[in-house]
């Protein structure tokens, strides 16, 4: 594979790039150079590599082109239109979730999407607050999702985009 030079030769949405330059990154890492046109692409992915290396960003920035794209050609929704969840990213952990959508809330400047993460250990009161609101994006921990959807504030009949992050260590 060619190698590439910077972030604005990987194909994103100007937004992106824009997001990505004022967090202070130019050039991708190897994980991001290679993930991130295979994702763009429509392809399904599995990525492994260090701690650090970036792999967050190797999912999340063409994630958030793919919904930027499929926004561009949607109607718009009206006022009674709640949006719905299109991404959900699993996350073994309630830092690691946060960190995430962190990350999600950097890479997504002035995109317009809403993204939330959820978690368990804290009142979910304003986890569903936001839910109720409506989101496109949702980090989560396994257990906190299935009780909020027990519950009946998660529908998972609109997601688009599956994570599954540090999936060795969920299945563990």
């Amino acid at each position: 594979m060619e190698s590439v030079l910077k972030f604005s030769e990987l194909g994103l949405a100007e937004p992106i790039v824009r997001a990505v330059a004022t967090a202070g990154y130019e050039i991708p890492t190897p994980i991001q150079a290679q993930a991130i046109p295979l994702v763009i692409s429509g392809c399904d992915l599995l990525g492994v590599a260090q701690t650090g290396t970036g792999k967050t960003a190797a999912f999340a920035l063409p994630i958030l082109h793919r919904l930027l794209q499929s926004n561009s050609t949607r109607p718009a929704q009206g006022r009674g239109d709640r949006r719905k969840i299109r991404v959900l990213v699993l996350s073994p952990t309630r830092e690691l979730a946060v960190q995430i959508s962190e990350s999600f809330a950097t890479y997504g400047q002035g995109s317009g999407l809403r993204q939330l993460v959820v978690f368990g250990g804290v009142s979910q009161y304003h986890q569903v607050k936001e839910l109720r609101a409506g989101v496109d994006i949702l980090v989560a921990t396994p257990g906190r999702l299935l009780d909020l959807r027990e519950q009946g504030f998660i529908d998972l009949g609109h997601v688009e985009v599956l994570v599954l992050d540090e999936a060795d260590r969920m299945l563990d």
